[in-house]
């Protein structure tokens, strides 16, 4: 962000818990695009520019991530069940 330090401090204030749901999508001649995030002062309105990372895997994709084969288990579970507990009695 190519804001003064009061600047970056209201826009924090004013989101924060974050910006992902006022993202705007800023579309450019030639096909290409941005992200935005409007923000507002009482003097400015600002549209304050993103960086946006688009996971472009597909969707089967991320489901075999998580899963081992086709039988819906999940990757890493025994070795998660087989785990000792932090609770043991000793």
């Amino acid at each position: 962000m190519n804001l003064s330090p009061e600047l970056i401090e209201a826009f924090r204030a004013t989101y924060p818990h974050g910006y992902s749901e006022a993202l705007i999508r800023i579309d450019k001649p030639g096909g290409d695009f941005f992200y935005a995030v409007p923000f507002e002062t009482e003097e400015i309105s600002y549209l304050v520019k993103v960086d946006v990372k688009i996971d472009t895997k597909p969707e089967e994709d991320l489901d075999k991530d998580y899963y081992a084969d086709d039988d819906d288990e999940i990757s890493g579970a025994d070795q998660i069940a087989d785990s000792p507990d932090d609770d043991d009695d000793e």
